[in-house]
């Protein structure tokens, strides 16, 4: 195995971790849209600004070692932004119901 094949399958490897890990984040996110039963619970919204923080270093330390671009991590990082702010908007809506 050559050296270009190692650095692929160490990017495409730090890709499918960093992937995993957001979809964590995202099942979080997905559960509280469907129930919308604990209206801007602080502990729940803490969960997830502590996912999105660890994700965000993760994402950073793939960058720095160059095992990641830097628009894959922001492409990571902005569309589970787009699905938080989704769901702060849902919640938001369902309390001034």
């Amino acid at each position: 195995m050559s050296t270009s094949d190692v650095m692929v399958n160490l990017h495409q490897k730090a890709l499918t971790l960093l992937q995993e890990d957001a979809d964590n984040i995202e099942k979080l996110i997905q559960i509280q849209m469907e129930t919308l039963t604990n209206r801007r619970c602080p502990l729940y919204e803490e969960v997830l600004d502590t996912q999105m923080y660890g994700l965000s270093r993760e994402i950073d330390f793939a960058i720095r070692a160059g095992l990641l671009t830097e628009s894959a991590g922001k492409h990571i990082l902005s569309e589970l932004e787009r699905k938080l702010a989704q769901l702060y908007e849902a919640l938001a809506l369902s309390k001034n119901e």
